[in-house]
């Protein structure tokens, strides 16, 4: 996985703070596997529900599918998802909004799929639906303190998507399932499932090729903006 090319902006606002997180985070993506802390990559992505107003053309065998420029729009859904790079595990829901309920029950559901793990070691963006006091506002407190202690939160830095590996999965199933027409929030929901789990089964992992040292001397020139002293990592 290599930065793509949205990070340029994400880069013009690179600062120490960034930096740190940055490094914490490929850290924790470098540490070998443990089945007592599993690391795990989640985010939400917005889905949009389209429909035909005429009936496609029947498919005819050597011949593309026809549709009609025509659409309806239908409103929209959300897809929550997870995986775990280095098992290949995955997990998703699809909901029609995505509010603190919702990551409730996502991180339940998450939590239910690691009976044996310690600490899940979260990794996610900075939405403020994304900690602990969703859980207190959709559950009685002492299972929300449970749950809240199932997780350590692992935030990417602001404006840096492209760091966690969930958005590699969600490329895939842009271009594998949602390039097309789906009009019920239903059939989106069985077909992106569907997906997800034929990966799983397939143990499609993400190899994850951006470390800290690459990191240093790609971006030697936003490390040395904030130390001088980085030029030592700047790549000869």
């Amino acid at each position: 996985m290599k930065p793509h090319r949205n990070q340029t902006w994400c880069i013009g606002k690179l600062d120490a703070g960034f930096l740190a997180r940055m490094e914490h985070l490929l850290a924790i993506y470098a540490l070998p596997y443990d089945p007592g802390y599993p690391v795990v990559c989640f985010d939400e992505r917005p889905c949009f529900l389209i429909g035909d107003t005429l009936v496609p053309l029947p498919m005819q065998e050597g011949k593309p599918r026809k549709q009609h420029y025509a659409y309806e729009k239908f409103g929209s859904c959300a897809l929550l998802a997870a995986i775990e790079p280095l098992t290949a595990r995955r997990l998703g829901q699809v909901h029609a909004r995505r509010t603190k309920r919702e990551y409730t029950l996502f991180c339940q559901a998450l939590a239910a799929d690691y009976p044996e793990a310690i600490k899940i070691r979260l990794v996610q963006d900075n939405l403020n639906t994304h900690n602990a006091s969703s859980f207190y506002e959709h559950l009685p407190a002492a299972e929300a303190l449970a749950l809240a202690e199932r997780f350590e939160f692992i935030y990417t830095p602001k404006c840096a998507s492209w760091l966690n590996m969930i958005e590699c999965e969600f490329s895939v199933i842009a271009r594998q399932c949602l390039d097309r027409r789906i009009a019920s929030i239903e059939r989106l929901g069985r077909e992106v499932l569907a997906l997800l789990n034929e990966r799983s089964t397939k143990g499609i992992k993400i190899h994850w090729q951006f470390s800290i040292q690459a990191a240093r001397t790609k971006l030697n020139s936003h490390y040395q903006r904030v130390n001088p002293a980085n030029e030592r990592y700047k790549e000869t």
